[in-house]
């Protein structure tokens, strides 16, 4: 089995929103002294990249005969053959195709995905949507696993 491990990693120009928000915060607090505008710059900008932070770091794993995606753990014995989507068919299952039973772990700044069916008869999940900047290496991660 091939290791995989990816961080679906906010892109850079959030973090520069998250620097701005803290210029705002900053400017909104001016009126009330130096010190406060210091405050609210300091502290505006923190928590706008502890925001940004927490939420790039959903990590995309393959370990111990399992895919791990954000906080979900499903054994690769209950998963089926993984299907590649490019950018117009991810969108395509994040959007009008979506079944709302599904499992997915989608980041909209990330434009390619990978969809797995599950076949375990026990779980109402249909299938396992993860985003992923490189779908193909997780593809082939899954595939050697998978039962003849």
């Amino acid at each position: 089995m091939q290791p995989y491990e990816e961080r679906l990693s906010a892109p850079r120009s959030w973090w520069f929103i998250a620097v701005l928000i803290g210029v705002s915060v900053g400017l909104i607090m001016l009126p009330f002294g130096t010190l406060p505008m210091l405050g609210g710059l300091i502290g505006g900008a923190a928590l706008a990249c502890v925001a940004v932070s927490s939420y790039g770091s959903a990590r995309v794993r393959v370990v111990a005969d399992s895919l791990v995606a954000g906080e979900a753990r499903i054994p690769v014995s209950a998963l089926g053959t993984p299907q590649v989507l490019d950018a117009a068919e991810a969108a395509a299952w994040r959007t009008y195709k979506a079944d709302p039973r599904a499992f997915m772990l989608l980041r909209s700044y990330i434009p390619t995905a990978l969809r797995v069916d599950v076949t375990d008869p026990e779980d109402p999940t249909p299938y396992v949507y993860v985003s992923t900047r490189n779908p193909e290496a997780l593809a082939a991660a899954l595939t050697p696993v998978q039962p003849a």
